[in-house]
């Protein structure tokens, strides 16, 4: 954006804090709400309470927008914040942002007339998400396999965004790596990159040879019967958003090593992550004006 523009940044976690810092960095003027105990850069102004919000041009809820029950998500936060005390603070003439609207918050939303763009939803921001995502991943497996990538056995489970991210970063260290999509068009573009492929459905009998399995399909496609043909000492990493891919409580049971890593782009590399939703922000405004 070229123009100065006035930004609120309510709630969130260390992404919310790098995209305010950014903002401010950019030129921009920017004030914060329920971000008390995060590190704001000079030029932002913490906001004790939402007085003056409705002169914003640009009001920025968290990813994702409902934490808790009805609370606003604001882990950096001391007290407790609703969604129901925050929106109906919000007018329904301002451009306001959040990612991952539920139900619950839209309905909310509604209440007070207001309109939230999910910034979620955007390719952009999912793709540059996935970056931090597959090092992530590869982070979780030099740490937790004791052995190198190099010349170890991977296989990565989808080839959306992240899969074919996480297959060409675990290749590039060195491992051997397969991919298992549904579609002909994602396997075709795995073994246009070298690697070897198999069909999701047909797994039973061809995992017993990996050292690293990497999930990304957020359904349930490591079942116990295939966790259970796994060779002792594969690790399971599993990237799929909640219910996940793989069945914990067998994985468990077998002694199968299962890594649940839920939202690495927040934990792993915070700062791009408020990089990528700020400059799909700008993309938004853009798009508006």
């Amino acid at each position: 954006m070229k123009r100065e523009a006035n930004f609120w940044v309510l709630g969130g976690d260390q992404r919310q804090v790098a995209l305010a810092n950014a903002l401010a960095e950019d030129g921009h003027r920017v004030r914060v709400w329920a971000l008390e105990e995060g590190e704001l850069a000079e030029g932002v102004e913490p906001a004790g309470t939402l007085e003056g919000v409705r002169r914003a041009d640009c009001v920025i809820l968290p990813l994702p927008v409902r934490g808790e029950g009805e609370r606003l998500n604001a882990p950096l936060c001391p007290e407790p914040r609703t969604l129901d005390q925050t929106l109906a603070r919000l007018g329904p003439e301002q451009y306001i942002c959040g990612g991952r609207m539920d139900d619950l918050t839209a309905a909310l939303a509604r209440r007070y007339g207001l309109t939230v763009h999910d910034y979620f939803t955007r390719e952009e921001l999912a793709v540059a998400n996935a970056v931090p995502t597959a090092e992530g991943a590869v982070q979780i497996a030099l740490e937790e396999m004791g052995v190198t990538l190099h010349r170890a056995r991977a296989l990565v489970l989808g080839y959306g965004r992240v899969g074919r991210l996480t297959a060409h970063r675990l290749a590039a260290l060195g491992a051997r790596v397969s991919v298992a999509a549904r579609r002909y068009d994602a396997l075709a573009w795995a073994e246009a990159y070298g690697h070897d492929t198999l069909r999701l459905d047909q797994l039973s009998g061809y995992l017993c040879g990996f050292d690293l399995v990497v999930n990304t399909v957020p359904v349930r496609v490591l079942t116990g019967e295939l966790l259970a043909q796994l060779r002792s000492g594969c690790l399971v990493i599993d990237l799929a958003s909640t219910p996940g891919g793989v069945d914990l409580q067998r994985a468990a049971e077998l002694g199968t090593r299962c890594v649940w890593a839920l939202s690495l782009p927040g934990k792993v590399a915070p700062v791009s992550a408020g990089l990528a939703i700020r400059d799909t922000v700008y993309n938004m405004l853009q798009e508006k004006s």
